[in-house]
Order: C-alpha cells, then structure tokens, then sequence
C-alpha cells in the first residue's frame, strides 16, 4: 500500500496525461480513455495501453475485468502535493516562500489573483 495515497514512483508527462483523464472522468475502460487521448493529444492506441500500464505498475491506477475498467488510486491532490515538494526540495533549496516568491514575480496576475493570493496569506495558521 502506499503512503499517503502517493504512485509508488514518480509519475511522468505521459502518465499524467492518462491520470488527468481519470481524475476528469473517473473510472473508465482503457478504451474509452485511449479515445479522449486520440483527440486530446494524437496518441493512438497502443500508446495509450503502454502508458496506462506504466501508470498500474507505479501503482497509480487499478486495473479490472471486463473490459480493461482502469480506476486511479491517487489522488490528484496527493500527486500535486508530491510534485510540489520534489520541486521545492530541487530548485528552491527546499524553501516554498523562494517558489512563491518566484511564481510571483514571473507572472502577470489579474487583481482577483492577486486578492485571492493575499487572502491565502491572510488565513495562513501560526
């Protein structure tokens, strides 16, 4: 079982790209998300098969019979959470205020951002 509902390994562009389907849709034939991926993204078939079984060995998705059913396992918040924190143990020297900081100053933000951002601050708990 894993920790904190987290993939036993890191998830990748591709995989993500499936887990993004199934976190959208919720439970659907491996057929059915390879079709939104077709569309989506160009991949055809077997590539959408390859990489739903990456997704099931990293123990991301749960596969049952009939027909190839694909369930995730994690949630998209914990995989957001695992991603944030690798990324800020990468690049900001494991301190989030440096990547808040950095989001900050390189983007553009609407006022309603930036009222919502203040707002988070705002209701940070000591």
């Amino acid at each position: 079982m894993m920790d904190n509902n987290r993939p036993k390994k890191k998830l990748f562009t591709s995989e993500l790209r499936v887990m993004n389907v199934l976190w959208k849709n919720g439970n659907m034939t491996a057929k059915a998300i390879s079709d939104v991926l077709k569309e989506k993204v160009g991949w055809n078939i077997n590539t959408t098969y390859t990489v739903i079984k990456k997704c099931i060995a990293k123990g991301a998705v749960e596969r049952t019979e009939p027909n190839f059913m694909c369930h995730s396992i994690v949630t998209k918040d914990a995989v957001q959470k695992a991603e944030c924190e690798e990324l800020v143990e990468k690049l900001f020297d494991g301190r989030p205020e440096l990547l808040v900081a950095t989001l900050i100053s390189s983007c553009e933000l609407s006022k309603e951002q930036k009222d919502s951002l203040r707002e988070m601050v705002n209701n940070l708990e000591d």
